[in-house]
């Protein structure tokens, strides 16, 4: 059950000669709406950082750069009528403190640009080229720094007459789920269709109870004084080599069926639970022990992943909840446990982690957040783009070739990305490590797949 990994591509585009060509500002066709504020869950406050996202399309004869990117000005004016947010900015709420969304109709950002290459010369779209930042605008040069857009959108076109949907988003304005259920109401607009979820923009459905109640132990989370070192979201100017390590449907089928083998049967077994599995494997044993390069077998691993409350809640949440409704589960074990102990029984803790996510630990680790500053921290954070499904939405041009965030160097975060056409139930495990971890990384992952 081997594996496939690639190294960085031999001719990595780092300069797409991108030229911006206009950049404005838009702003809802709904102008007569009154000014408020927008209240900002505890989850949404701790996520004040942008999110940028390139989508790729081919060409089509009937939808020319020039053309999408008027179509996308319009459907995106009439999509912040439902959004309002999106052109409003963020700010600190001098009474309470905390961060909340002034929706002042101040717009959202709106840049078209030309690249002078074709597509097929970017080369693997799935290898995390740093160049795709360029094709994403999230700062507005003629705007100053306290006055920028949560929202920002450029349209990028190639030479072949494909072009790039590049969008950059405040954390606090939209989740992966959410945030899918806007591009899917963006493409219902573009047929000239109604939306097709109308959005939930209600944050205060996580507001914290009164008073607050913390019932559970969370280990997933850390208070900013108690924390010595950064968090996982931090990027680093550390070198990083970057590995993409390729998962077939058939091999994780494969890993599913091992597991299950020795699972107890209360966790399910799923492809998510097994991949995650296997990068808290390989990340904890890379890990060099302080006092040499052998793994200290006694050391303590945590591993962090996102997982979705909506449904967990009582009441639940509204599918079309636009803010963060994500928490970060938590599984933890000594390094010895992760080399011994069979697959299926770290599968089980890894599944453990998002069983212990109930509607009252939901609401303790919201409460958490009214009491004390802080962040999730562990020392590996999985992220999973992998069944988000942005690369399914039918815009009237098509689907994109391929949908995936920019990212930027951060050694704590593996990310999980879809295959890109084919195998759509086949996963790429990112890995960026330093050259020493990830020689290791690599033979854990052989040898977990053997």
């Amino acid at each position: 059950m081997g594996s496939s990994y690639q190294e960085s591509p031999p001719l990595l585009l780092q300069d797409l000669k991108v030229t911006i060509k206009e950049s404005s500002l838009i702003f809802p066709s709904d102008e007569t709406s009154d000014r408020k504020s927008m209240f900002l869950s505890n989850v949404d406050q701790i996520l004040n950082f942008d999110v940028q996202t390139v989508h790729f399309f081919r060409p089509n004869k009937d939808f020319p750069p020039e053309m999408v990117s008027e179509k996308l000005r319009k459907a995106l004016v009439r999509a912040m009528d439902a959004y309002e947010f999106l052109s409003g900015r963020l700010r600190v709420d001098p009474s309470s403190g905390r961060l909340d969304v002034d929706c002042n109709g101040a717009g959202a950002g709106f840049v078209t640009a030309a690249s002078e290459y074709m597509l097929e010369e970017l080369g693997d779209l799935v290898y995390p080229n740093p160049a795709f930042a360029q094709l994403v605008t999230s700062q507005l040069p003629s705007l100053p720094k306290d006055d920028q857009p949560l929202f920002a959108f450029q349209v990028t076109s190639f030479k072949c007459g494909g072009f790039a949907m590049g969008i950059s988003t405040n954390h606090t304005t939209f989740d992966g789920l959410s945030f899918k259920t806007f591009l899917e109401n963006l493409a219902s607009l573009l047929h000239e269709k109604p939306l097709s979820t109308p959005p939930c923009n209600d944050r205060t459905l996580l507001k914290a109870r009164n008073p607050p109640s913390v019932t559970f132990p969370h280990h997933e989370l850390v208070k900013f004084q108690d924390c010595e070192t950064t968090t996982v979201f931090e990027a680093t100017s550390q070198h990083l080599d970057f590995k993409i390590f390729k998962l077939s449907s058939e091999q994780i089928k494969k890993l599913k069926e091992r597991a299950s083998e020795t699972s107890s049967g209360y966790v399910r077994v799923t492809g998510f639970n097994v991949v995650t599995a296997l990068v808290w494997r390989c990340k904890a044993l890379s890990v060099a022990a302080e006092e040499g390069e052998e793994t200290n077998l006694e050391r303590e691993s945590t591993i962090l992943y996102a997982v979705d409350i909506r449904g967990r809640l009582n009441p639940e949440l509204p599918p079309s909840y636009t803010g963060n409704a994500v928490l970060t589960a938590y599984a933890k074990a000594k390094c010895k446990a992760l080399l011994e102990e069979p697959f299926g029984r770290i599968v089980e803790i890894v599944g453990e982690g998002a069983n212990r996510i109930t509607d009252e630990y939901a609401r303790s680790a919201i409460d958490w957040g009214e009491l004390y500053k802080g962040f999730p921290h562990g020392e590996v954070l999985v992220s999973s783009w992998w069944k988000l499904g942005f690369a399914e939405v039918e815009y009237p041009w098509g689907k994109p070739k391929y949908s995936c965030p920019v990212v930027y160097h951060r050694k704590d975060i593996v990310l999980l990305f879809p295959d890109i056409d084919g195998d759509s139930k086949g996963v790429y495990v990112l890995a960026a490590l330093p050259s020493k971890e990830m020689t290791k990384f690599q033979h854990w992952f052989e040898d977990t797949l053997c």
